[in-house]
Formats: C-alpha cells, structure tokens, sequence
C-alpha cells in the first residue's frame, strides 16, 4: 500500500510538471512581451500602415530579439527601453526593406489592377489593390511575393506579376518622365496605333504610363516591366496636363461615382473591376485627384465632422456617410460601411453593387438598414488632415 501511494505522488508530481509546457515556462518568464506590446502600441498600433512583428525569445544569456519592422525609430526605441530595465539582450530584428531585394526597394504596379493579399499566397485574403502606374516600397520578398507600401501607407503582399521591382535610379527615371492617366473606365491597350491591331493589356481609369510619343491619335507608351503599347487618346490625357487641371469639386466627384454604376461589390476591391464600399468612395476621390486612407475605419478619421444627429440638410455632395455600431460601455464604435452623399437625400455606395439610396423614407430607393446604423458624416473634399493627399500638391506619380 505504501508504495502504491509513494507511486501515485510520483506522478501527481511528474504530471504537475508537465503541465508546464517550455513554450508557457518562456511565456511565463517572458518579461520582454509588455515592453515590445507598449513600443508597438506608440509606434504601430495600425499593423495595416506600420509593420513592428517583433518578438523576444528566452535564451541562456537573456533574451533573443527576432522579426522585422520598418520602422527603425521603433526597434531604437526597443532597445532603449530594455537597457534601462537591466536586461540583456542579442537584437536579431531585420530592419526593412530587406537586404535580399539588392537595392531593388521601390516599384511600380505593373498590370491594370493587381490583387494585394494579407499573406504571400493566392489563397489569402484580399486586402486591396494597386493600380497600374502607381509607385510602391518593396520592404522584402518571399518566394516569389513581395511585401510592399502603398502611397497611402497600406502594407500587403503582391505576387510578381504585379510588380515591377526597380532600384533608385530606374525609379527616379520613371518616376521624371512624361506620362499618360487613362480616364475612360475600362478599356485596351494595343500593339499598333489602331484598335484592329492586337490587344496589348486591358486598363482601367487611373491607370499611369509612361508616356513616348504620339501616332494617329493614339498615344505610344511604355509600361513600367518595358512593354510598349498604344493608347486612344480619346481615352486618357498627358498626366501633368491632366492634374493641372483638377477642380477638387463635388460635382467632379458626383460625376465620377456615377460613371461606376452597378460595378459589383468586390471584398478588397478599389479600382474599376470592382470595390468594397471604402474601395469605392477611394477610387471616387483619386480619379479626382486625391489619395485618401484605404478603409473606411481610417476615412472616418479624416476631414471635418458634418453630422452625427441625422441632420441630412447640412450635408454636401461629396460629403461621406459612416455606418456601423455606436460604442457602448462594453464594446468600441465599429465602422463597417461607408457611402458618399450625392445630394437630394441620396447617397451612392458600394452594397452588392454600386448604387444610389435614400435617406428619405418616402422615396422608392429608401435604405431604412443603413439609416438605423448611420454614425457620422465627414467631409474631406478641400481639407488637410494628415491622411489626405493631393497629387498636385505632393509629387507621387
């Protein structure tokens, strides 16, 4: 009997042992974890905009710094931190963009709309899109997927397919030549100056080439891997002429949200193949000449506060319209849709597809869903919070 009892405590005691995984006993004595959470929260508390995937792993001498970040003021920050607390440490942090990409740190998308994911796979989520011409920072590579920053700061991964990688001096030439915008809403690129020639690449509006000559009505272009097509000219407009000409206005922007009518609803989507709701009002604003924040959690952030007592006569075309869930005391505000207002109590978003409602409760198009979930208008058209760009005012393409 005493022995059975003396091997029972055995294995109580070997058992309460093992229930302490290495991983959790790491865990445990992990003192590192809250300084890194606290860097992060100052320096990258939106991992769609700052990238800091830093961890600490125990080691005999103290602890091991591994990941990587883009911002070096952060992991400076980091090691300050630890050095006055006392603890030791080997920095093993990767400082992007990457080595490996060989001075080749900058790009331009390269196809009409190119699909950016939120892992370097086919199968993830879509998170947004680059359109042709537009600039980027390659921060590194995997495989063949490149992680890379939008002007509009978001961080995604790209296949090769839509991006050509570039080093400085092949970017700083692209970037100084002449170009063309396309303006039509979708259409081709050809081979020869003529539409009966072959089809070189489908394009949409917004999309930036770079621009060599002119032949019988057609513009010559390059695009950014070296291909040389032809573009109607009827169909887009020298780039410097046509941001000179911007008139930041709310009937441009009314005009233009209407010319994507019944474009379908796409998760992820901000081009003319398809947008979300925040693809859609970003898309609006930069064929208007105004890059502004990719979601709508971030555009709700931006412009001047028009409304959030249903007062729909203070509204202005253009302004844009926030829905979701009011905050509580148990739980944040959610914004989860967003539209732009047209005027007469109507508002243009993208909901299954691309379409008009109304405010009013008596109209045929009455959204009765989104008017119970309304928060909030702001309006961003001609002011200048942080999250705006005007492209003739700041030099992107």
């Amino acid at each position: 009997m005493l022995v059975r009892k003396l091997f029972c405590l055995l294995l109580i005691t070997v058992s309460l042992f093992a229930c302490n995984t290495p991983e959790e006993n790491k865990a445990e004595a992990n003192e590192v974890s809250p300084i890194i959470s606290s860097v992060k929260e100052e320096f990258a508390p939106d991992k769609r905009v700052a990238l800091f995937d830093v961890e600490a792993e125990k080691s005999e001498n103290g602890y091991v710094l591994k990941g990587n970040s883009n911002i070096p003021k952060a992991v400076e920050k980091l090691q300050q931190k630890l050095k006055e607390e006392n603890i030791t440490f080997v920095d093993s942090v990767a400082i992007l963009p990457s080595e490996n990409l060989e001075g080749k740190t900058q790009g331009v998308i390269k196809i009409s709309a190119a699909n950016l994911r939120g892992a370097p796979k086919h199968s993830a989520e879509l998170v947004t899109q680059g359109t042709l011409g537009m600039p980027v920072n390659v921060l590194k590579k995997e495989g063949s997927w490149y992680l890379i920053q939008t002007p509009d700061k978001y961080i995604a991964w790209v296949d090769y397919g839509g991006v050509e990688p570039m080093d400085k001096e092949t970017f700083a030439a692209w970037k100084a030549s002449e170009k063309i915008i396309y303006t039509k809403t979708s259409g081709s690129s050809y081979a020869e100056a003529n539409t009966d020639s072959q089809v070189i690449s489908d394009i949409v509006a917004g999309n930036i080439l770079r621009l060599e000559g002119e032949e019988n009505d057609f513009y010559k272009v390059t695009y950014p891997d070296g291909r040389t097509a032809f573009v109607s000219q009827e169909e887009g407009t020298p780039y410097q002429e046509w941001m000179e000409a911007l008139p930041h206005t709310k009937e441009g922007l009314v005009a233009t949200s209407k010319t994507l009518m019944g474009l379908p609803y796409l998760w992820g989507g901000t081009s003319p193949k398809g947008v979300d709701c925040s693809g859609f009002t970003k898309t609006i604003y930069f064929l208007n000449g105004m890059v502004i924040p990719r979601d709508a959690s971030q555009q709700i952030h931006e412009g001047i506060l028009v409304d959030d007592s249903k007062d729909f006569s203070k509204l202005q075309p253009g302004d844009l319209l926030f829905f979701g869930k009011k905050a509580t005391e148990d739980s944040k505000e959610r914004v989860i849709h967003v539209g732009m207002w047209i005027g007469n109590n109507e508002f243009i978003h993208s909901a299954g597809r691309v379409h008009i409602s109304s405010v009013d409760k008596n109209a045929e198009n009455f959204d009765e869903y989104n008017l119970n979930r309304y928060l909030r208008t702001k309006r961003i058209l001609n002011e200048n919070t942080s999250g705006l760009i005007y492209l003739d005012k700041k030099d992107i393409f």
